[in-house]
């Protein structure tokens, strides 16, 4: 039978059959999607085939089917192991806030050149707007114009009083969009100000590290009541960069895309070339000196948080 994967907790995957219901299965075999070994090998949102054991409690994944598109992310620490967060996706929200914790411009430039990089649409949302002082919201909108200059939409919400919800419920109809950002950032409030019959669960911000806990251990879809499906993730601490070559990276930056093959060399690395016109656009301000930071970051493979 064929099926949707909508929840994965590591060994065992729930499978949402085509007769309608939900079958608990586990993998036979290996899988592997274009040489890179993930720790998750099946992931919320691909698509697979399956077979009822004898028992009819439980199922066996045995084929994959060929994903659309899919997220990546490799752990910074030493394991550096990949896991794929979503797969076959409409589109990526990334939810960002300035504090409590905070979200790093780099973060946000790693997760924007992972959905570049499989060509999903990424949007920005800026949560806990109840949170923000007048500098704070100076400091907002200094975010959202480095974003919206060069494409990326961004929203501003509230996921605890349900400010601009409504918002984003236009997004996410008829869409599968996964959700991402930081521990802590409100995903699970924002999905409950989405859709309050799932009351999915929230965490306090532990003190120690201003940190978000972990209230949501493994990636699960849910079914939009007005059309929709929205693939919750865990909260990512960090987001080391996967199966990007050096030379493609500027790719994936659409302001650098934009100037591709205007470089004086066209080996260029845009780094420290003679007749680079990314450099010059930097120099310009006409590319915004934290994108390239974050380039150079990426390129040099920096992979840290900041």
């Amino acid at each position: 039978m064929r099926g949707l994967v909508t929840k994965s907790t590591g060994s065992w995957y729930q499978v949402l059959g085509e007769d309608e219901q939900r079958y608990d299965c586990r993998i036979k075999g290996k899988f592997r999607t274009k040489g890179i070994k993930s720790t998750n090998p099946v992931a919320v949102g691909d698509w697979v085939h399956f077979e009822v054991e004898p028992d009819l409690e439980s199922a066996v994944i045995n084929e994959l089917e060929p994903r659309r598109n899919y997220i990546i992310r490799k752990s910074v620490n030493l394991s550096k192991q990949t896991q794929i967060i979503g797969a076959n996706l409409d589109q990526a929200f990334l939810v960002v806030t300035l504090a409590s914790p905070p979200t790093s411009l780099g973060f946000i430039d790693r997760f924007l050149v992972t959905t570049e990089a499989y060509s999903i649409p990424a949007v920005l949302i800026f949560n806990k707007l109840d949170l923000f002082s007048e500098d704070g919201l100076a400091i907002l909108q200094d975010y959202k114009s480095i974003y919206e200059h060069i494409g990326y939409p961004c929203y501003e919400v509230s996921a605890l009083n349900g400010m601009n919800i409504d918002q984003l419920k236009d997004l996410l109809k008829d869409k599968t969009t996964l959700i991402s950002g930081h521990s802590g950032v409100g995903k699970s409030t924002l999905i409950n100000a989405i859709v309050p019959e799932y009351a999915v669960k929230t965490g306090d911000i532990s003190d120690w590290s201003d940190k978000g806990k972990h209230t949501t251990t493994f990636a699960e879809m849910y079914d939009l009541p007005f059309g929709g499906k929205l693939i919750d993730t865990p909260g990512i601490r960090e987001l080391g960069i996967v199966d990007i070559e050096k030379q493609e990276l500027s790719h994936f930056f659409p302001e650098m895309r934009e100037l591709m093959n205007q470089c004086r060399f066209d080996n260029c690395r845009h780094v420290n070339e003679p007749g680079c016109v990314v450099l010059e656009a930097v120099e310009a301000g006409e590319i915004e000196s934290s994108r390239y930071d974050s380039y150079l970051s990426i390129y040099h493979n920096e992979n840290n948080r900041m």
